[in-house]
């Protein structure tokens, strides 16, 4: 820790509005899914083996659905509300698979907020190049105080 360097708050729940969007745009790709695996230590060979994946019902190597989550919980730390906030609640729904290498545009939106729990609750959407949304939930979300 930095002796004196203040660190950066995100938003507090005065400062969110219902409505407020942040828009991400990922792709996943071969670093990020060895990382993922080797902390994990998760060996399901339908995440790298392209044989086994070939006679699944996916035919192909799918991303962890927790992979996915990441980038959701990550853009809440880093942006709405931003660094203190914590995640006290989530509902994701994976709607469709995502496959190594696609590029995924997310959008988190404001839905509500409860002043007096000091709790914002967050929608978060996902689609695909192919226009198909792969994720939908809703985040219940403690800013910082």
């Amino acid at each position: 820790m930095l002796n004196g360097a203040r660190t950066k708050i995100g938003k507090k729940i005065d400062e969110i509005t219902v409505g407020e969007r942040i828009h991400l745009v990922e792709t996943i790709e071969d670093k990020d899914l060895l990382i993922y695996l080797g902390l994990t230590n998760d060996n399901n060979p339908l995440y790298i083996q392209h044989e086994y994946a070939k006679d699944t019902f996916f035919k192909k190597p799918i991303v962890p659905t927790i992979m996915l989550n990441g980038i959701v919980t990550s853009a809440i730390s880093k942006h709405l509300p931003g660094p203190g906030s914590h995640i006290r609640e989530q509902n994701i729904i994976y709607l469709e698979p995502v496959y190594h290498y696609e590029t995924i545009e997310f959008l988190l939106e404001v839905q509500h907020i409860d002043y007096e729990n000091n709790i914002v609750s967050i929608q978060v959407d996902a689609m695909n190049k192919s226009h198909q949304q792969v994720l939908h939930g809703i985040l219940k979300v403690l800013p910082p105080i």
